[in-house]
């Protein structure tokens, strides 16, 4: 989906975003200086960097100063920084987004994703329609459809659906959700998604204990998968 330089010296969060961009379908260059970024920023250019404050060689506000001297690509700021001042300061200079850690690795994706669009930089290639078995997802046009009838869906229900049909086998979390979906923090118990899967699953002509696509994962979070 798009090349990303990410530039973070702590081993343990480089490894982990770095596979969580990679799990989601973008190219991730991996390095922990500024240095080192500004010399892969120089040679070839990515579609985005992630970056780090706290670098060993460079404060992360210098790299960025550094860094919009030789490229206008976006970049997210990704620290464990929280002040204020400094965060509008950052934007003012030049970073395109800011976000403070800790974060999932989904929020990481649709920050990545919610930047590039903005910048007129994502990926051509991107589906506009998801097909998970005889189910249809038409991003575009916001209609989905299931054995070829037309599913009458609310605009949460449409949004729950594309979002778990965009990750089609995999489990998702209540937590990434509520933050994805719904964009509120996920604080307590809330019954929302379960409302909401419940009309969803009776839309589709399942239940929750005959799933045929929707399937939840006790104590987890909930899978779509097309039936076998």
């Amino acid at each position: 989906m798009a090349t990303v330089l990410l530039v973070e010296d702590d081993h343990v969060v480089r490894g982990a975003m770095l596979r969580s961009l990679t799990d989601r379908g973008h190219t991730v260059q991996a390095v922990a200086t500024a240095l080192e970024a500004l010399r892969r920023v120089a040679a070839d250019a990515p579609d985005l960097v992630v970056l780090d404050l706290g670098l060993p060689d460079l404060d992360g506000a210098d790299a960025l100063r550094m860094l919009r001297g030789i490229t206008d690509v976006p970049i997210i700021i990704a620290t464990a920084r929280d002040d204020e001042g400094e965060i509008v300061r950052l934007l003012r200079a030049g970073a395109d987004d800011y976000m403070v850690k800790p974060f999932t690795g989904a929020h990481l994706d649709a920050r990545v994703t919610s930047v590039l669009r903005r910048a007129g930089r994502a990926s051509r290639t991107e589906p506009t329609t998801l097909e998970v078995g005889r189910l249809r997802v038409d991003l575009g046009q916001r209609i989905a459809q299931l054995d070829g009838e037309p599913l009458n869906l609310t605009r949460k229900e449409f949004d729950l659906l594309a979002y778990l049909a965009a990750r089609p086998g995999h489990v998702v979390s209540r937590r990434e959700l509520l933050e994805e979906v719904w964009r509120q923090p996920s604080i307590g118990e809330d019954q929302t998604i379960d409302v909401h899967l419940y009309w969803l699953r009776r839309k589709m002509g399942e239940t929750a204990a005959k799933p045929r696509y929707l399937h939840t994962v006790r104590g987890v979070g909930f899978r779509l998968v097309a039936p076998d």
